[in-house]
């Protein structure tokens, strides 16, 4: 029998595989749907701190998404790798410089205030309708969820997918962040937590 590591790499591969095959101008609309989306639908008080991510690959474009909270007040910040298990987040202000920050994606300068977000756009490779996700396996977002946790705070967690990378079951391991929110372009689904 298959680990449950294989068969989420298995799982992550196959999503991957169908999100790559969309065609590229659709997924823009997407993109612009989705922000629409967010900004009727996801309540964002002035000030309130948001991490978004820079998009890599066939990911779903969150720029969008990121302005429409600015316009709402959200502060935005975006992750930053430091090493090869620590991410933390960096401030997103305009006209402030960006750097490479490796495996195709940029971030703000190191110079940038670091933040604790209140509301964090996750990204994934694939999820299920228990809002278990599928990251892309090196654990960063796992860990610097459970780190800010640990510091009293406890986000509000919204994944940002295709619903083609939707799984029939994403297999459970102990230190796995459930994510009770995703949106997709079908809209934003809630995910009941398991008792």
């Amino acid at each position: 029998m298959a680990s449950s590591k294989d068969l989420k790499k298995q799982l992550r591969k196959e999503a991957l595989g169908r999100r790559d095959a969309l065609d590229e101008f659709w997924r823009v609309e997407v993109a612009l749907d989705m922000a629409e989306t967010a900004r009727d639908q996801l309540a964002i008080e002035p000030g309130q701190i948001v991490s978004g991510f820079w998009p890599m690959r066939s990911e779903v474009d969150v720029r969008p998404l990121m302005f429409a909270l600015r316009e709402k007040g959200a502060r935005l910040c975006l992750p930053a790798i430091l090493d090869k298990t620590t991410m933390v987040f960096r401030e997103l202000v305009r006209g402030a410089p960006m750097i490479d920050m490796g495996f195709g994606t940029v971030g703000p300068h190191e110079e940038a205030e670091v933040l604790d977000p209140s509301v964090m756009l996750v990204p994934l490779a694939g999820f299920d309708a228990r809002g278990h996700r599928i990251g892309y396996g090196a654990g960063y977002y796992d860990r610097a969820i459970a780190k800010l946790v640990d510091k009293g705070h406890a986000p509000r967690l919204i994944g940002i997918a295709f619903d083609c990378q939707e799984v029939t079951m994403v297999p459970n391991e102990d230190h796995d962040v459930i994510i009770p929110e995703i949106l997709t372009e079908s809209g934003l689904r809630r995910f009941e937590p398991e008792l």
